[in-house]
This record gives structure tokens, sequence and C-alpha cells, in this order.
């Protein structure tokens, strides 16, 4: 399968593209930098340089990769919880869900691509007895998510409305390339690896719809993607 994989020298990105490769598909990597470049190359995808907010370029990009499905895996997260800049990290993050994320959906269906997969988040949902499930209300957009859950929402939307669109709702990083390398931190965690095979997966199991990835915890349930995605928590790359 030839993918194309927006955010190819993220976090998820270093992890998914190896394993893209391995299973025998044919990879286009995103970077905003041409410093990245090489090191996508290098893990076996095709890098190719282009800002998501340039919906131009990201439409020729696209369409010159002919993709039989798009990852959509771009953040914009440099600084940590508890950082002076974390406040901005927050603002240009939301700004990559609500304008990057459309310019992305409307590149993919430029180029006639119908499955397009997206990282979303599974802090989302409100405190309640038992665990959350996909369809839950997600919080009120307000205190520390007023700027969250708009952005969430947008970014949702725009992929849910495409013919095969799939959300993953991630729990909390940890691992390699990730704030929290030696553990989870917060819960619901979720190891990057998990979180790349879940995205792995994604491209040939599953239905459209939103699905929460992360380990079992008592205040979130994955039950959907373990049985539909195969996502497996424990999944682990060898490197």
């Amino acid at each position: 399968m030839r993918v194309f994989l927006a955010g190819a020298g993220g976090a998820i990105g270093r992890r998914l593209t190896p394993l893209l490769v391995k299973s025998g598909h044919q990879v286009t990597g995103t970077t905003r930098s041409a410093d990245k470049a090489g090191a996508i190359g290098a893990a076996g995808a095709e890098p190719v340089v282009v800002d998501v907010f340039d919906a131009a370029a990201l439409t020729r990009a696209v369409a010159a990769a002919k993709p039989d499905a798009v990852i959509h895996q771009l953040t914009d997260l440099a600084f940590a919880p508890g950082t002076p800049q974390y406040e901005e990290a927050l603002a240009r993050n939301a700004r990559i869900r609500i304008e990057g994320t459309p310019n992305l959906a409307a590149a993919a269906r430029a180029a006639g691509v119908r499955r397009f997969i997206a990282q979303s988040i599974a802090f989302i949902y409100p405190p309640g007895p038992g665990a959350r499930v996909e369809t839950d209300p997600m919080a009120p957009a307000e205190g520390a998510m007023a700027r969250t859950i708009p952005a969430v929402k947008a970014l949702e939307a725009a992929a849910l409305a495409m013919p095969e669109g799939i959300v993953l709702r991630y729990g909390y990083f940890y691992g390699p390339g990730t704030w929290s390398a030696d553990g989870p931190a917060r819960r619901p965690g979720l190891h990057i690896d998990a979180a790349a095979q879940a995205a792995a997966n994604a491209l040939t199991r599953g239905e459209p719809g939103i699905y929460n990835i992360a380990e079992d915890d008592p205040t979130l349930s994955s039950e959907k993607a373990k049985r539909l995605l195969g996502f497996d928590p424990d999944f682990r790359l060898s490197v």
C-alpha cells in the first residue's frame, strides 16, 4: 500500500515509519524541517518537506505521492507541561488541528484517497462512573480544556468527513522520544510503539469511526480497538 504519513519526523512518526516499511508499505513521510528529512529517508520512507498550512503545496505533495491512504500524525508540542512556553505550544497544536487537518483532508480527497487516519486524544472525557467509551460526550470546553476541546472537535470532524475516516484517540504517551521516557506519568497511559501499531493496523482493519487507544484503565475502554483493529497495548518495536 502507498501511504502518505504526515508528521513522519514526530514522536509517533519515527516509530511508525519503520513499522510501515517492514510491513511492505511504500511510505512518503512529511516534515516541516529539512533537517529531519535525512532521518525519514534513513527509516525507509520518501521524505517530503512541506508545511500543512500551505494548502497548495500540500495538495501537490499528496498528489505526487499517489497514496492509497493518508495518516495524520502532525502535532506541534515542542514544549513540555510545566514549562513557560507550554501555553504557546498548546496554541500552536490547536492551530494544526483546526487549520491543518482540513488542509490535509482536502488534499487527500483531491487525490482520490478514501482511508484517512488521524491522531486525536483520549483524555477529553468528563469523569464519570465506569470506563469511558467512544460514544460518550466530550468534556465541556471550559477551564483547562477551553482551547483543546474545540480543536479536537474540528480535527475529528474533518477526519470523519472522509469516506473512510478513522480517529485514534490516544492516551498519554510514554516511551522513546516522549516527555515520559521511562513510564506513564499520567493515566490513561500509552506506549508510543503501541500507538504506532494502532495506526499501522488501521490501514487495513477497522470500520470508519472513533477508537480509544490506551492501556487497560478503569476510566477508559479500548475494547473496540482491540476487537476491530487488533490493537495490542503491550506491542513494542524490536529496536
